[in-house]
């Protein structure tokens, strides 16, 4: 390591525990923890998923999905810093219901669906988390008319449904299958999560390689 990744030196000690001082900055860090670090950034910028990832970085599932984790919980104030100085930008925006592939077969399955709000902004997206469908749930189970319910609920969504849109085939329509086939990679998604997997489907689409690994550099402190 030629540089302090903290500040940019280049005036670095040995230490006798293996690690590394920087004579600026004062830190003191591990090379070797810092090289994993980074490979396992670089398999996240490549979609890797964390059992993928800790098998080609040979280091443990826990120690991947709790970087990969880490990596999730700094992206949404990423994101919406981005969103904020570039809303003025925002050409189209639309509402979407997304349910796992593996409850798409049972329509008493949609109130688990998380409603999203979506807004293209200079070819970018950015997604709100809108209220969710659950609390329509029970009375939905306690009526028993599951075809009318569903019905008359599937009509309402239709009507109500809030939407911008100059096509069919737009970058929001394009963000939705790529957020799909991520949520897929993932293998399910537990709802209190979903967030952080929809700013990670983001982040990805919104940024291509190598940017992703420079972004994620900027805003890791290892």
């Amino acid at each position: 390591m030629e540089h302090c990744p903290f500040c940019g030196n280049d005036t670095l000690y040995g230490l006798s525990d293996g690690r590394v001082k920087c004579s600026r900055c004062k830190r003191r860090y591990s090379v070797k923890k810092l090289q994993r670090e980074r490979h396992l950034v670089n398999l996240f910028c490549r979609e890797y998923n964390a059992l993928a990832a800790s098998k080609e970085a040979r280091v443990s599932y826990v120690t991947a999905k709790n970087f990969f984790d880490r990596v999730r919980r700094r992206l949404p104030v990423l994101l919406e810093a981005d969103y904020e100085q570039n809303r003025d930008r925002i050409a189209e925006y639309d509402e979407y219901l997304y349910l796992d592939r593996s409850k798409r077969k049972d329509k008493r399955r949609i109130f688990d669906a998380h409603n999203l709000l979506t807004f293209d902004y200079g070819g970018r997206v950015y997604s709100i988390l809108m209220p969710p469908l659950d609390r329509f749930k029970q009375a939905y189970l306690d009526d028993g008319l599951e075809e009318v319910y569903y019905r008359e609920f599937s009509r309402f969504l239709n009507i109500h449904r809030i939407a911008r849109l100059k096509s069919r085939h737009n970058t929001i329509v394009r963000f939705w299958a790529f957020l799909d086939e991520q949520m897929k990679r993932h293998r399910g998604v537990n709802r209190e999560n979903f967030f952080y997997y929809l700013k990670e489907a983001e982040f990805l689409f919104n940024y291509p390689m190598p940017d992703r690994e420079a972004i994620l550099r900027s805003i890791l402190t290892y």
